[in-house]
């Protein structure tokens, strides 16, 4: 059998996992004040990229390769003092306490250049470093994809993979030069009705020339079930696929650099930029600034979707130090009365895109560790009845059941720097699609890092799992 050069990368971890023991590392971090879980809080070994996050428990679990045993386990979250110890110390019985931080004042330091103070200058300043501060040459990263969706009621779909992504480095065009591979598949379960005719009219209005199809006029009996999960897929490329959250105007930082970037050089006519105050995060002092509207509306430019009318807002955490950016927290929120009215009337919601995005230092350079991107999916149009309505089409059509929500997540465990290793990496096939099924690789997911769920996920994956075992039988 001849081996793709990715199948023998495959190969080497699964046997190095033999070759090394790992040290499995859990607990829940806790905000020392409220006793309150602390979401989002970093976990990971000093000087490597191996870490992960807590989730809104505040729990995690990692992996560590047992040659790491004597390094330095870190936990911090941005405002709060960094718990440190050696990771052959770690107690997983206990739970871990960070208490808050206040950044010192200001000493007195003479600078050639002064030290902006106003939250637009110093966003301006941090776009300008972006050029010293992202990655500038070739790179790999290795990481973890959850994608789930779910109505208010349950989880309709969820897909786990392992992936890798390629990137040539801030100066170059995503477009051309970010490439993703879903590598392996841990779970893929899918469970949505595929009787969504509005899809249907859209994928046909938008791939056949001429006459165009009316909502109104179709009746399902007479589309073929293959046809509408051909629409139901060209509709998931389109607005769940992974190239949006990398290749897209949402990728801010990344991307500044692109045509009507949304952190381009006209960034302050979209946006405006408060500082809120100084934070601490793992004893570097950080900006935390509040994003907020400004005179023109955000859009997305997205094809064949009114993705325009809205208004940014969120957060930015930029280190004091070297003006690199740690975190993103930003929202498009419907602002336009055509987008307010579309996203009441379709979506059911007002928030059209969560985006979270939290960067590591990685050899004085900042590269994404874990990304969450949340946004509301159309499925069905509310329902026009003429006559009596069954229950059948009380079901399908109430808000619980209408109203999706697609939600991403991504960890990275590893970067790979190495050119060799890139460039065998390269001569493989690579697709990005996280829809196509692949087997389930036991050996390969041994002692891969995942993120861990939610105990509400966790019921609510229980329930999709045994849903979908049902479906199959």
């Amino acid at each position: 059998m001849k081996l793709t050069s990715r199948t023998f990368l495959y190969l080497l971890i699964v046997i190095s996992s033999f070759g090394y023991a790992q040290i499995e590392l859990k607990s829940k971090v806790v905000d020392f004040t409220n006793l309150l879980p602390i979401e989002n809080a970093s976990i990971y070994i000093k000087n490597t990229t191996i870490g992960t996050v807590s989730n809104s428990d505040g729990k995690f679990v990692l992996s560590v390769p047992s040659r790491f045993e004597n390094d330095t386990l870190v936990i911090s979250s941005i405002g709060f003092k960094s718990y440190k110890a050696a990771v052959n110390s770690f107690i997983n019985s206990e739970d871990i306490f960070l208490e808050e931080d206040v950044a010192s004042l200001d000493e007195v330091v003479i600078n050639a250049e002064p030290r902006p103070t106003t939250g637009n200058e110093i966003v301006l300043k941090a776009i300008r470093k972006l050029e010293s501060n992202l990655p500038d040459s070739s790179y790999l990263q290795k990481g973890f994809l959850r994608h789930k969706e779910r109505n208010n009621k349950e989880f309709k779909w969820l897909i786990e993979s392992a992936i890798t992504v390629y990137d040539s480095g801030y100066t170059a065009s995503s477009d051309k030069h970010l490439k993703v591979n879903v590598d392996e598949v841990r779970k893929s379960y899918d469970l949505r009705d595929v009787d969504s005719l509005f899809t249907y009219v859209s994928y046909k209005n938008q791939n056949n020339s001429g006459l165009r199809l009316n909502l109104k006029e179709i009746d399902r009996e007479d589309v073929q079930t293959s046809e509408l999960v051909e629409a139901i897929k060209w509709n998931d490329k389109r607005v769940n696929g992974l190239q949006n959250i990398f290749q897209g105007k949402l990728n801010l930082l990344r991307n500044s650099k692109d045509n009507k970037a949304l952190f381009g050089e006209d960034i302050l006519n979209k946006h405006q930029f408060q500082l809120d105050t100084i934070l601490v995060d793992n004893d570097r002092k950080i900006y935390k600034i509040k994003i907020s509207e400004s005179s023109d509306f955000v859009g997305l430019d997205t094809k064949g979707i009114y993705n325009e009318g809205f208004n940014a807002n969120g957060w930015l955490y930029i280190y004091y130090d070297n003006y690199a950016i740690k975190k993103v927290e930003y929202e498009l929120v419907a602002a336009s009365e055509v987008q307010k009215e579309r996203s009441k009337r379709l979506l059911g919601t007002q928030i059209n895109h969560k985006l979270v995005i939290n960067y590591m230092e990685y050899n004085d350079k900042m590269y994404p560790n874990y990304i969450y991107y949340e946004t509301p999916k159309l499925v069905n149009v509310a329902l026009k009845a003429k006559g009596k309505i069954t229950d059948a089409e009380k079901d399908r059509y109430n808000k619980e059941e209408r109203y999706y929500t697609t939600v991403q997540e991504i960890l990275f465990t590893e970067v790979i720097l190495d050119e060799a290793v890139i460039e065998q990496e390269l001569q493989s096939e690579w697709d990005m699609d996280i829809f196509s099924p692949k087997p389930y690789n036991k050996d390969f997911w041994k002692n891969y890092n995942v993120l861990l769920e939610s105990e509400e996920e966790e019921k609510l994956i229980q329930d999709l799992t045994k849903r979908a075992t049902l479906f199959k039988d």
